[in-house]
């Protein structure tokens, strides 16, 4: 039987298992996903070692960019990215080759592209995380220019008290990629001016628990368009897949 999983620490509530190990049994594919819940990525050697029939792996917070040193190879996508969050493991006699994949930005970009108009130009990214690295590359790609919005001081940033009404008008693609409002904290939400926004804005937001955030809620009242993650999260393991199957 093949193997599949998540490495990550901790892990509470995953969607990969959830997800991948209802997709074998509805589809009949003889294969289980497990979560490997590893205190350092050094533990990565020991669970290759010890399941010869894993063939892929998922790669969470906190190992995206320590993984990276463990890969026998890099797509671009996840080289200029930063971070790797898709590991196809192959095996060839005793040797294991481990190939390095993001399928963050393939998730957001597939989701976000059918809102777009003409007049969404600019966007602001809350947020300097490993995931916001993945938004920046995926607006990037679609030509978009971005800003990452931060709550401190660091070069290339913009913080959240010096975001007005007129740079909310001309950054009217706003993607939230902090856990503000995620549950349980679902009652509160960026700060950001939301009187300014109106039908051209689009509020992304990465999370998906609760279906829609007090940031969603609060553009949504304005006109805005919202979104959350969870489309997101369904297209990353779709390509996970296929980055596991496929001939890369």
């Amino acid at each position: 039987m093949d193997k599949y999983g998540l490495i990550g620490y901790p892990l509470g509530h995953s969607f990969s298992i959830s997800f991948f190990n209802e997709k074998f049994e509805n589809e009949g594919i003889d294969a289980e996903y497990i979560n490997f819940e590893i205190p350092t990525i050094e533990a990565l050697l020991e669970v290759l070692a010890s399941n010869p029939e894993l063939k892929g792996l998922n790669v969470t917070i906190p190992y995206k960019q320590r993984v990276m040193s463990y890969l026998d190879t890099i797509s671009p996508e996840a080289r200029a990215i930063g971070a790797v969050n898709v590991v196809k493991v192959e095996h060839k006699g005793n040797d294991i080759r481990l190939k390095g994949f993001n399928s963050d930005v393939i998730g957001f970009t597939k989701s976000i592209e059918p809102l777009l108009e003409r007049f969404h130009k600019k966007a602001l990214i809350l947020g300097t995380g490993g995931a916001s690295k993945a938004i920046d590359y995926g607006l990037k790609s679609l030509g978009l220019e971005t800003v990452f919005v931060s709550r401190y001081e660091r070069p290339g940033t913009i913080q959240y008290e010096r975001i007005t009404p007129e740079i909310v008008k001309e950054y009217n693609v706003i993607v939230n990629c902090t856990p503000c409002g995620m549950f349980p904290h679902s009652d509160e939400c960026p700060n950001l001016p939301y009187e300014a926004m109106d039908d051209h804005t689009i509020l992304y937001d990465l999370i998906y628990n609760p279906d829609e955030t007090l940031f969603m809620y609060k553009g949504r009242k304005q006109g805005a368009t919202v979104k959350n993650g969870l489309e997101m999260l369904l297209l990353q393991a779709f390509s996970s897949w296929e980055f596991w199957n496929g001939k890369e």
